[in-house]
């Protein structure tokens, strides 16, 4: 049985190909994975949110919800599972919006299975060797995840909860810009109906307590007409 730490790799397929996935699931249960698998993208949806993965084969064209939306969907919500995505169209558009969606590699169909178990176990040797930072540096700025501490310049920030997670969220994704839907989802939750704008007040208190001169942010910067980013290089 393949493990990492002792503890069995499981694998979701999610494939609306049923003599596909049997045999994607014979091949990868072979090489000793455990093998789950979902059928259309609400499934596979329903299956991360109730089980442990440890990375996601994931056709393009599925029922109910594509695997672009479902790849969009599990990476708003933080989940960072590695994904392997599957597309016969065989169009290096579909490649290049999955990729920026979050999916780690791309085959296209029909494929070898002794390939995909190939791009597997690179794929999952990419994920092992990306240790998880407790710690985020930018110049003055640092964050200590763990002991939800915020210093500037040796400063102590004082942070609500709230704030402190909408700025570890952001800087964590440096460069990357969300949308104020994307924050609500996920910091505020997918329950919540209130005013989007509720994001740019929070935003605006973080500025206030982090920024050196919050009318010209250095870290959190507004993408007119999109939303927010964070910006600066890790240390």
């Amino acid at each position: 049985m393949k493990t990492f730490g002792g503890i069995p790799l499981q694998i979701l397929i999610v494939d609306d190909e049923r003599a596909l996935v049997k045999g994607l699931k014979y091949t990868l249960e072979r090489e000793g994975f455990t093998v789950q698998a979902a059928y259309d993208g609400q499934e596979a949806l329903d299956c991360l949110h109730s089980n442990k993965v440890d990375l996601i084969i994931l056709d393009l064209m599925l029922p109910r919800i594509d695997g672009l939306e479902v790849c969009r969907r599990i990476r708003r919500q933080g989940n960072t599972t590695p994904v392997i995505m599957l597309t016969a169209k065989g169009d290096d558009v579909d490649k290049i919006i999955g990729l920026e969606l979050g999916a780690d590699d791309y085959m296209a169909k029909p494929f070898n299975p002794r390939e995909l178990v190939a791009r597997i176990r690179s794929v999952l040797r990419r994920s092992a060797a990306s240790p998880q930072t407790d710690t985020l540096t930018f110049g003055e700025l640092h964050i200590d995840i763990d002991r939800r501490l915020v210093t500037v310049a040796g400063n102590t920030v004082n942070l609500s909860v709230r704030e402190f997670e909408l700025l570890v969220k952001m800087a964590k994704r440096p460069g990357f810009t969300f949308t104020r839907e994307m924050l609500l989802e996920q910091i505020w939750g997918q329950d919540y109906f209130g005013d989007t704008r509720v994001v740019d007040v929070y935003i605006r208190r973080v500025r206030e307590k982090i920024e050196p001169d919050p009318a010209r942010p250095r870290w959190i910067i507004t993408r007119w007409g999109i939303g927010y980013a964070f910006q600066g290089e890790k240390r």
